[in-house]
């Protein structure tokens, strides 16, 4: 009997869903399942009707908002035109992750459930509904609910008799493999990849405008618990037109100190050069990594060493640990009985996967290069509300004021422009290694700044009216 072919397709914004896709992944290959794993926009959506079995990975962003990376995807199964027989070959299911603390709680999932079943698919299971605010995260929901998903599927299609179920400790080949150079490239091929193809097009993701920081101000008094700031960029030359509210996406940076301890954990040598090149077919490699790239270069600018590291990243240092005891720890936080033990030790404390390395030194020494891309999210850029207006301009330039949001120890992303924010105070750990990298580097430090008004609603103040602007919660 053939083994089913299983296709996973993740719309994800901040990597939740993308590292539950690729832990499914890495099951269904357990399981001896043909799987492949891919974001929702870059598969070619017409080939559903080719698809027997699709499981879709969903988170839900603001109000019920798909991400970013599905939004292709949600418009073209909206169409009214779609017959209601389209999907009727396919069997599917649905696991959404959300916060109950919003109206429109796992929203996406929800409405892309009932779509599939209006256009002829067939539901292996209802809807799974993650929830970030149970005291377990979204793993809660999500570990008994995958218990009956391989049961479903692995009903008409069962592991053959001559193959056996891999076992957890297994560990699988990287994605990747880093091909170190003998001779150390001059560093005009790795600037030009960076740079991208078109300087003379729009900011983008991959080609961004690099913006000077003009200003960084606190606005809160020295004794306010929050160090909230209002940041400027000069983006003169850069053709960006924008309205107050809009949204621009700030890249962040690894400091060169993280940087550092970070290759002396893995024994790495930061000047060294390698080109990356995939496993498998279908596997394409970041496109905003440079070809060659040096080790230090793809720690300070790619991997988000800074990130607080989520259950998969337990599970494989686990396969790569040679040390009995580390590795029986780290099996225990990749474990289902293990998350409230990794909920105290990692997610509450907010500890950094740099930090969580460092806990588990034999470990860390013998991770091999290979399994970087596997081990760390790549750095995400971050968005935030442009506080000015382009109306305003001060010395002749225009300059989008802001700040960055989260009032926790550890908790938040890079500092950026935008509405007026508390920034985090530095921690002795360094958690937030994007705020010395900004408030240390003014003039001279350019943070990637692309444009993008990211689907808001333009609303203007009545001119009849008269009020006080505030900033709740912002100390100013």
């Amino acid at each position: 009997m053939p083994s089913a072919r299983l296709l996973v397709l993740f719309g994800s914004q901040t990597g939740t869903a993308q590292d539950v896709s690729e832990r499914l992944g890495r099951e269904a290959r357990r399981r001896q399942l043909s799987c492949r794993v891919e974001e929702l926009d870059s598969y070619p959506v017409v080939n559903l009707i080719n698809e027997p079995l699709v499981i879709f990975v969903c988170a839900t962003t603001g109000q019920g908002d798909p991400p970013d990376n599905m939004k292709s995807f949600w418009r073209f199964i909206f169409r009214r035109s779609l017959p209601s027989t389209a999907l009727r070959q396919m069997d599917f299911a649905v696991l959404g992750l959300g916060d109950s603390s919003y109206a429109k709680f796992n929203f996406v999932a929800k409405k892309l459930h009932r779509r599939l079943l209006q256009l002829g698919g067939s539901a292996l299971l209802p809807v799974c509904l993650g929830d970030d605010q149970h005291e377990l995260g979204p793993d809660a929901a999500i570990d008994p609910w995958l218990q009956d998903l391989w049961e479903k599927v692995l009903g008409p299609h069962p592991v053959p008799l001559n193959l056996d179920l891999s076992p957890p400790g297994v560990l699988w080949p990287s994605k990747f493999t880093l091909q170190f150079l003998k001779d150390t490239p001059s560093s005009g091929p790795e600037e030009l990849c960076a740079a991208g193809t078109d300087p003379q097009g729009p900011p983008s993701e991959l080609q961004p405008f690099l913006a000077p920081m003009v200003s960084n101000q606190r606005v809160t008094g020295p004794s306010h618990f929050q160090d909230v700031r209002l940041i400027e960029f000069d983006i003169s030359g850069s053709g960006i037109s924008f309205a107050a509210g809009d949204l621009v996406l700030i890249q962040p940076e690894n400091t060169a100190s993280h940087v550092q301890q970070f290759c002396q954990a893995l024994g790495l040598d930061p000047e060294q050069h390698f080109t990356l090149q995939p496993r498998e077919p279908g596997v394409t490699c970041p496109t905003r990594l440079p070809q060659p790239c040096s080790v230090r270069r793809l720690v300070s600018q790619y991997l988000d060493i800074a990130s607080v590291p989520r259950r998969s990243f337990f599970e494989l240092l686990a396969c790569l640990s040679p040390h009995e005891l580390e590795r029986e720890k780290l099996w225990e936080f990749g474990s289902a009985r293990g998350q409230e033990e990794l909920c105290e030790y990692c997610t509450r404390p907010r500890r950094t996967a740099l930090e969580v390395l460092c806990d588990f030194p034999h470990t860390a020494a013998a991770v091999p290069p290979d399994y970087l891309l596997d081990l760390l999210p790549l750095i995400r850029p971050r968005a935030f509300s442009i506080a000015s207006s382009l109306r305003v301009r001060e010395e002749g330039w225009p300059r989008w004021g802001g700040g960055q949001g989260d009032k926790g120890p550890g908790g938040g992303g890079p500092m950026g422009q935008g509405a007026y924010c508390p920034l985090p105070r530095p921690t002795p750990r360094g958690c937030r290694s994007w705020w010395p990298w900004c408030s240390t580097r003014p003039a001279s430090g350019s943070p990637a700044v692309a444009s993008a008004p990211a689907g808001w609603r333009p609303w203007t103040l009545r001119k009849d009216l008269s009020g006080c602007p505030c900033g709740c919660g912002l100390g100013a």
